[in-house]
């Protein structure tokens, strides 16, 4: 009864806040109620169910092991069979590979724009996942269900005090390093993962000559070289410009706060130029 009445004030906060007519236009109104609720998930108490399913994930995980699996070449020369019962991270265009995996990660994190909206048909149709995690953000693309998650991804890329910084409380928030794998790190530390094995770092890319170049967004005009499958970003798809120094200036933030807990990620890609953290071979790891 206590909860009910707890959770039943707390609703009602979110409802009626900032509605006092006259005060504030509606999208300050709308910023001001997402304020509250994350500053509310942060300490614990969700305001929402979304907010509430995100609590939920607060250290489910704690002591365990899990692989992130990265998206570059290398994954091919996995066999990901051996990743069938433990638990995975998958992100943005992975579903491309489930006929050849055989399974589907135990969880899928999309924060990129660009992504959310060139698939939107195809992640809204990707149900194989326990979890699919999303930028709130990209609601604009992306459907909410039953096994979606919204987060609150602090899009900035600025040179901050500290950049990128690394939260350690995802139902308060999360930031943006240059690459969906920094989101979820920080995802996986709020779950309360031990240990850490990447694979499919490959942490390098080639530029096609084709490639259509508007700012930092590019197209690609032919098969893309950069991920474990040519339709990735294939033709019509858009990318933003690989920033690899950043990314790994983010890697290295994630590495940090996983040693100042005692916890460890390991490289367990074949080859690649990714050597940030320690070097594994993935087929010792079963």
């Amino acid at each position: 009864m206590l909860k009910f009445l707890k959770d039943w004030l707390a609703s009602k906060l979110v409802e009626e806040s900032f509605y006092v007519p006259g005060t504030l236009p509606p999208r300050v109104r709308e910023f001001a109620k997402r304020g509250v609720r994350y500053r509310a998930a942060g300490k614990g108490l969700g305001l929402t169910a979304n907010d509430r399913r995100l609590l939920h994930f607060h250290n489910r995980h704690a002591g365990q092991r899990c692989f992130v699996m990265g998206n570059g070449p290398s994954l091919n020369k996995c066999d990901l069979s051996k990743l069938r019962n433990e638990i995975t991270f998958g992100f943005n265009s992975i579903f491309l590979n489930r006929e050849k995996m055989g399974f589907d990660p135990t969880y899928y994190v999309v924060e990129d724009v660009l992504v959310a909206e060139d698939r939107q048909k195809e992640i809204n149709a990707y149900h194989g996942p326990k979890s699919k995690f999303f930028g709130d953000y990209l609601s604009c693309f992306l459907e909410g269900a039953s096994d979606v998650v919204w987060m609150n991804v602090r899009v900035r890329y600025d040179e901050y005090p500290g950049f990128p910084h690394f939260s350690k409380n995802a139902a308060r928030e999360l930031w943006v390093g240059g690459t969906v794998s920094y989101v979820a790190l920080q995802l996986v530390y709020y779950m309360g993962f031990r240990q850490v094995y990447l694979i499919g770092f490959d942490h390098y890319y080639s530029t096609p000559p084709d490639v259509k170049k508007e700012g930092l967004r590019w197209t690609s005009m032919s098969s893309d070289p950069n991920h474990f499958h040519p339709d990735y970003f294939g033709k019509g798809y858009r990318w933003h410009s690989p920033e690899v120094q950043r990314m790994e200036r983010a890697l290295r933030r994630a590495d940090e706060y996983y040693r100042s807990d005692g916890r460890s990620i390991m490289n367990a890609t074949v080859g690649g130029k990714l050597e940030v953290f320690p070097r594994v071979d993935y087929n010792s790891l079963f």
